[in-house]
């Protein structure tokens, strides 16, 4: 996987998912001559009928866009004075009811979720703060944080500053205020600028100035961010993630390498959380639905094109042989295909 990364080239003029629109490259897609009171109907069939059908739960949700699934959820509540979610948790289980209700919200409530998942209790579950905030968009961004203060009635950043400390606290808060700058224009003498300071911030000193890396690489573009690392490796003669491995640690560390792998390849990115979240003994489900479902409207068929090329194996065969059940039959339909 090292090598992935460190072949940069070939993806220094890649078109990143990042700025990809909903829908474009996604498995999940509008369905064309969308009907809502024919879904609503089906759906309450397959709820309020004797056991629940869930391969009709399973072909609705995988099979509509966010927005139509909106539409169904407002139609289904006027229609039956219940909400889907809540009929959805009630009447599936386990894993299948986490990605089914998951399918049923709109993103921006998952992103919400997902992160009250990861900051509540003892402990905070960094992870999902870094997967979420090194890869989302500044309208994501933007999005998940009113769902955030909708959900807990607290701000996104107020709650994040008793979650998280130090340099790794001032990177998460910075890319929580979903301020990146997004321009696709790339300006190559202030990449190499940028390099340059990377490289005196770093392996050039003793010590290091952890506050330059976090300027850069939490506020430039990707595309931006891209020609830097190119850059960095001719000025250094090591890629950029190596050098924050050596000079890093901890959270810090895991954030920023996660920026440079999403500003590298975004789909690269996730098809690597995939990998990992079903290699070797058990699953980590919670990883695998989380990806699947985030990703499926937007960018799953370049996530898919990824994982062929770096495990010489498709995502479908190793979902096929890693999960099973309802649960495997409904990843499968959002993978939407064997190749």
């Amino acid at each position: 996987m090292a090598d992935l990364w460190d072949d940069l080239e070939s993806f220094a003029n890649a078109s990143p998912s990042f700025t990809a629109v909903p829908g474009e490259r996604g498995t999940i897609k509008a369905k064309a001559n969308f009907n809502v009171s024919e879904d609503v109907a089906a759906l309450r069939k397959a709820i309020e009928g004797l056991g629940t059908t869930e391969k009709t739960l399973i072909e609705i949700l995988t099979q509509r866009s966010s927005s139509q699934k909106q539409a169904i959820s407002k139609a289904y509540q006027e229609t039956t004075k219940r909400i889907l979610v809540n009929d959805l948790k009630g009447d599936t289980h386990g894993k299948l009811e986490e990605v089914l209700v998951a399918l049923a919200r709109p993103p921006a409530v998952n992103d919400a979720k997902w992160i009250i998942e990861g900051i509540k209790g003892a402990g905070t579950d960094n992870s999902i703060l870094i997967e979420i905030l090194s890869s989302r968009t500044n309208k994501q961004i933007k999005e998940l944080s009113a769902a955030y203060s909708e959900e807990t009635k607290k701000t996104l950043i107020q709650n994040l500053k008793t979650e998280v400390s130090g340099d790794y606290g001032k990177a998460i808060l910075l890319l929580a205020e979903g301020a990146r700058d997004e321009s696709t224009n790339v300006n190559a003498n202030q990449a190499k600028e940028d390099a340059k300071a990377l490289y005196n911030a770093g392996e050039k000193k003793m010590g290091t100035d952890e506050s330059k890396f976090i300027e850069i690489l939490c506020k430039r573009s990707f595309p931006h961010l891209r020609q830097t690392i190119l850059e960095y490796k001719n000025i250094s003669g090591k890629t950029l993630q190596k050098s924050i491995e050596k000079e890093m640690s901890g959270n810090l560390e895991k954030l920023l390498v996660a920026i440079v792998k999403c500003a590298v390849s975004t789909p690269a990115y996730f098809a690597e959380k995939l990998y990992k979240s079903m290699k070797g003994a058990g699953t980590d489900e919670t990883t695998l639905t989380r990806v699947m479902v985030s990703r499926g409207e937007i960018d799953m068929l370049d996530i898919r094109a990824e994982y062929k090329k770096l495990y010489q194996s498709s995502l479908y065969k190793e979902i096929n042989s890693d999960v099973s059940g309802s649960y495997g039959e409904c990843l499968k339909m959002i993978c939407g295909g064997e190749d």
